[in-house]
Parts: structure tokens; C-alpha cells; sequence
């Protein structure tokens, strides 16, 4: 089954400014080491950047990705304005057009684009919806930590069944890659 790697909002200012999301760093190594190997693999990677008129101008230094992030010329980006990267953007097509069937969905925030993101591939009847649950995050809220949010998303998104379509969350090094 073919998958693709989908790199959420992983932007310099969503991600690097002060204070930083929960496990930023840690984040990010394991965002790069599962892109690294999706590349070894021939599995084609995505990086899914945010933009709106505020702060996140289409281009400007905050739109740009995370300083730590490794990414490849081969690599596919594509511009959203909303949390679900797959409304008005080309991504659905552009995952029909290279025979995907499987996406494993990474970044940040763990209770918006994530979760959205997660919840619509699962409804767009994709083959298997994989959480790489070690490498989303979020920053801390009143409500809950950074941890406790990706903790919840992970059990949350996992149990939903009506989509008919498995969503499982695995740590990202022990998500299989290759075709």
C-alpha cells in the first residue's frame, strides 16, 4: 500500500517562537528521522504549511519552516488557510495522482490541524490513517499540558471507528515504511 508522509504546520512562527511546544526538540528529531527514512524508502514526503493575513502571511520569515527541520528538494509542499489540509488545497490530488493509500500525519498542533487532518483522511476513506504519536505536539493551554493534549488525541483519534477506516496511533520509529 502506498503511503505519504503528512508534515503539519511545522512553521518558524507557530513552532520556534518562545515558549516552545511540548517536547519541541524532541519533535522535530523524530519528524526528521521518520522523513529521512520515508525518503530511504522511496515514500514521498509533504510538508503542509498555514497561512492567513495576521501573523502567518503567505512567505514572510514566520511562514517559513521550523529551523530545525530537514527538508529535500523532492520533497512536496503544499499552503492551507484552514486546519483541514486537504480543504481547498490540492493535497487529496496530488495523494490520488501519486497512488497513495495510506498517510502518516505528523506535526503540529495536536488539537487543531492534526486532529483535523487526522479525522478527514479517515473520512476521504484512505486505506489506513497512522498517527506518528510521538511526533505531534501543541503548546501548553490552560485546560491541559502540551502532553496531556497529545496523549488525548492519540487515544481519542485511535478509538474512532465509524469512519471505517483504522486510525492507529504508533510511535514514530516503529511505523513501517515502503510499498
Amino acid at each position: 500500500m502506498k503511503t505519504a508522509i503528512l508534515v503539519i504546520d511545522m512553521q518558524h512562527g507557530l513552532y520556534d517562537d518562545v515558549p516552545r511546544p511540548h517536547e519541541a526538540e524532541e519533535v522535530i528529531r523524530r519528524i526528521n528521522a521518520l522523513t529521512e527514512r520515508a525518503r530511504a524508502a522511496g515514500v514521498p514526503v509533504v510538508f503542509i504549511q498555514h497561512e492567513n493575513a495576521v501573523d502567518l502571511e503567505f512567505d514572510s520569515e514566520r511562514w517559513q519552516l521550523a529551523g530545525a527541520l530537514h527538508v529535500d528538494t523532492r520533497d512536496t509542499k503544499i499552503r492551507k488557510t484552514t486546519p483541514d489540509s486537504f480543504l481547498r488545497t490540492p493535497l487529496e490530488a496530488w495523494l490520488s495522482g501519486q497512488g497513495v493509500r495510506r498517510v502518516v500525519i505528523c506535526g503540529y498542533s495536536s488539537e487543531f490541524c492534526v486532529d483535523t487532518t487526522t479525522r478527514r483522511a479517515a473520512a476521504l476513506a484512505y486505506d489506513e490513517v497512522v498517527l506518528a504519536a510521538d511526533a505531534h505536539t501543541s503548546h501548553d493551554k490552560p485546560h491541559a499540558t502540551g502532553a496531556q493534549i497529545r496523549a488525548h488525541h492519540n487515544a481519542t483519534l485511535s478509538d474512532i471507528s465509524s469512519f471505517g477506516v483504522p486510525i492507529r496511533a504508533i510511535a514514530s520509529a516503529d511505523i513501517v515504511l515502503g510499498d
